[in-house]
């Protein structure tokens, strides 16, 4: 059967026709976005070494690049704003417990290889107190129990893990049977939860002023038994609070951060303090020092904080390092790390020209327990010696 000639004179009927110009203003955007992309990054492209090229990298790497741009980021913006707002859904990886309490879903979430990942870096934690203590320097661990574990009573229909109940006491004491000071602060902010006083942030995946201020009383009283906390020294100095509305990072994790206040979750007002630092030599004492430089001990190392803090984004959220500098009246050297996880501020801190030069009298580890059990092939120390 033949087919009969095309008529130039047919119309394509309407439908058709629209549906293949939106397919071909599609493309174009998707072109013009792409390439808008690429300019902004000055025309740069993944390199790789060949292993890197078979294993795909270049084309991940691309991918990501493609996925920032204009067009798939602003559509992937309104995908979330609609999901939550039709659904109630949040994204991979933040779901919602009682009305407007929000949750990392890497709390909730047990991993195949937990316990064996737990049980290696209780062995890294062993191996670094051996080193630090070869140097003359303490370490004490604090470990900081999940906001699902101490706030259980906003989860909602979200559930926790069977096996999650008890792996912070068994990894401290795991620690303890080796001879390391630890910290489980679960009793500290669960005795706030009692006296009806809010530990964690609703929609955020930190403490709030009075968990951090409730951690940093306890560790300081722990590291004064240690006496540990060198010469007396103001450090901090509280001027003054406020209640100010607080931007929850879940809500910005969700990526649902862009609409409107009215349609996001439940705004959230919080205590915020204010903290200057003290110089702990005044200016007549440093010409004094000038004067004297010879002199190795007057006032060189006083200026140097005893202790040093690394660990995650906890020690840089509601002022925790000022409140525990206040309690201990002793200067506090920060040394944490916004998504450190487990190793990563250990990582930079002991390879770093501040440790190696001017190396504390005691190393503070804050761990959260979120991470004791999460994948570790990117999250480990280098043992190197």
């Amino acid at each position: 059967m033949t087919m009969p000639p095309f008529a130039p004179s047919q119309r394509v009927p309407l439908p058709d026709a629209m549906a293949g110009l939106c397919f071909i203003l599609l493309l174009l955007l998707g072109l013009f976005s792409n390439g808008q992309a690429w300019f902004a990054a000055g025309f740069s492209l993944p390199l790789a070494g060949w292993q890197d090229f078979m294993a795909g990298k270049p084309m991940e790497q691309t991918a990501l690049a493609m996925a920032k741009a204009g067009l798939p980021a602003g559509a992937a913006k309104i995908e979330r704003g609609l999901s939550w707002q039709l659904a109630g859904d949040l994204g991979p990886r933040v779901r919602e417990g009682e009305r407007d309490w929000l949750f990392l879903v890497d709390e909730l979430t047990p991993h195949p290889d937990g316990e064996r990942d737990a049980a290696a870096r209780a062995q890294e934690v062993i191996w670094l107190n051996q080193r630090l203590a070869r140097q003359g320097i303490a370490l004490l661990v604090a470990v900081i129990p999940d906001k699902s574990r101490v706030v259980a009573e906003h989860l909602g229909r979200l559930q926790r893990s069977a096996k999650f109940e008890y792996r912070v006491k068994e990894w401290a004491d795991r620690l303890a049977q080796a001879g390391i000071e630890v910290i489980d602060l679960n009793d500290t902010l669960a005795g706030l939860q009692a006296r009806r006083e809010i530990p964690f942030l609703r929609t955020d995946s930190h403490w709030t002023e009075a968990g951090a201020e409730a951690a940093a009383a306890r560790i300081a009283s722990q590291i004064q038994r240690l006496n540990s906390a060198g010469q007396t020294s103001p450090g901090w100095r509280l001027t003054g609070q406020e209640r100010r509305p607080r931007p929850g990072d879940l809500v910005r994790l969700a990526g649902i951060d862009w609409l409107p206040t009215a349609l996001q979750p439940r705004p959230e007002w919080v205590q915020q303090s204010r903290f200057e630092p003290v110089a702990s030599v005044t200016p007549t004492l440093r010409r004094i020092h000038a004067a004297n430089a010879d002199n190795d001990d007057l006032f060189g190392d006083a200026e140097l904080p005893a202790i040093a803090v690394i660990g995650s984004s906890f020690s840089r959220n509601s002022n925790f390092v000022p409140f525990l500098a206040q309690h201990l009246q002793a200067r506090v050297a920060n040394f944490a790390v916004d998504g450190g996880d487990f190793a990563g501020a250990a990582r930079a801190y002991l390879g770093s020209a501040a440790f190696k030069q001017t190396p504390p009298r005691l190393l503070l580890w804050e761990i959260p327990e979120r991470v004791l059990m999460a994948d570790r092939r990117l999250d480990r120390l280098d043992r190197t010696d």
